[in-house]
């Protein structure tokens, strides 16, 4: 019989936010991502210093010296293409660190869109092209081949995980969300509809987001979150011969959305030593989880399903107008960008497609706007809508320019 097993996931991202890009800024400066004042909240470079410092280094040296202290310890990591990109540029120190998990051989890496973009729901031709670009991104600074499959914000359906079997992934990421699931509980593998050999294996939110969104909220009934206690709902969540505890978040809870003096590291070393003191306990990566478990049963989701706010569906990207529009108009690009074969002209039309840029224009109230408002560094999401469609409309010039030229 298989130990009770933790599946701890951390997506590790930062976008190329779009810099304050004013209609004056169109036809005549093609940097649509590069904020010239320091101190500004659209600082790509200022921004990833600071989480770099907060959070990549010392988590990184935490879960360094977890695995070299607990030999049933092990993790499982998605890293944006977007984050690999700046932190070469910028820190590339973290990259060192991230390699040397991974040469741990207890540290897995997730496949997913190499622009953390929503392709799939736009183009299959740019999602297919994205999540090939990640895979040998990946290969190529880790020398590791990805099997499960992460969509953007667990943007999941019925179609995706059809599409992932058929492209070979073993497993799948998704949001264990109650409306779906029902009777059902998140700690089993499941079989997802109308596939063959992949696994599905769904998010525990409660306990997720007990440390990712509640771990430092004064006002919770629970504050302050000791290791005793989680262990005790960890427990509590595999009775009844639960196999699994799926636990999925962003990386940076640890030092950036929880600071370092809410005590959320000491809390997690010593969560992972008080889960691995019982011997009926382990860690598995996602592939192990996927492999040791036989699925318990099928999971339709045919409407798509992520991990974001109250409604858990798109919404918080494709919620308004605003939103809508501007994809729409992006993605109506693809053809020309792609016949130009203009490298730096296509990798800012892909950069562009990074969903936080929609996020960011999201209008919704009270606790999940709050949210919104918490991640972007525009002063409103008209803000943030008018700098992206300024990028877009010069993306068309240069385009125009192209075709002036003979290059379309």
């Amino acid at each position: 019989m298989s130990k009770r097993g933790i599946t701890l996931y951390l997506h590790v991202h930062q976008p190329h936010r779009v810099r304050d890009y004013t209609v004056f800024d169109t036809a005549a400066n093609h940097n649509y991502f590069t904020e010239p004042d320091p101190l500004s909240g659209r600082n790509n470079e200022r921004i990833f210093r600071k989480v770099a410092d907060k959070s990549y280094r010392p988590m990184n040296a935490l879960l360094q010296k977890m695995l070299d202290t607990h030999p049933d310890f092990k993790i499982s990591l998605s890293i944006t293409g977007t984050l690999i990109e700046q932190a070469e540029q910028w820190a590339p120190d973290v990259i060192e660190s991230f390699q040397n998990l991974v040469k741990t051989g207890r540290v897995e890496i997730v496949a997913e869109t190499y622009y953390h973009s929503l392709a799939f729901f736009y183009s299959r031709d740019e999602f297919v092209a994205q999540v090939e670009a990640h895979k040998q991104k990946i290969r190529e600074l880790f020398g590791v081949e990805t099997s499960v499959f992460r969509n953007t914000e667990l943007a999941y359906n019925d179609e995706l995980a059809q599409w992932a079997d058929g492209y070979g992934f073993k497993g799948i990421l998704a949001e264990g969300w109650d409306p779906i699931l029902d009777w059902r509980s998140p700690n089993f593998v499941y079989r997802p509809e109308g596939t063959e050999k992949i696994g599905l294996l769904l998010k525990n939110y409660r306990l997720s987001d007990d440390l990712a969104f509640r771990f430092s909220n004064r006002a919770w009934k629970e504050w302050p979150l000791t290791a005793d206690t989680y262990t005790e709902w960890a427990h509590a969540a595999v009775a009844d011969n639960q196999p699994l505890i799926n636990l999925f978040m962003d990386y940076e809870t640890f030092g950036e959305h929880q600071w370092a003096d809410t005590g959320i590291f000491e809390f997690f070393e010593e969560f992972v030593g008080r889960w691995l003191s019982n011997e009926d306990n382990t860690f598995y990566t996602v592939s192990e989880a996927v492999e040791k478990h036989e699925p318990a049963g099928t999971i339709s989701m045919p409407a798509t399903v992520t991990w974001a706010d109250a409604e858990r569906d798109l919404t918080a990207w494709l919620g308004n107008s605003m939103q809508q529009e501007a994809l729409h108009h992006l993605y109506a690009l693809e053809k020309d960008v792609m016949r130009t074969q203009d490298l730096e002209l296509i990798a800012d039309w892909r950069r562009l497609q990074t969903s936080d840029h929609a996020y960011y224009m999201c209008t919704k109230w009270f606790t999940d706007g709050d949210v919104h408002a918490y991640f972007s560094p525009y002063e409103s999401p008209y803000d943030a809508f008018l700098a992206f469609m300024n990028a877009v409309r010069d993306m068309r010039w240069r385009l125009h320019a192209h075709h002036k030229t003979g290059g379309l």
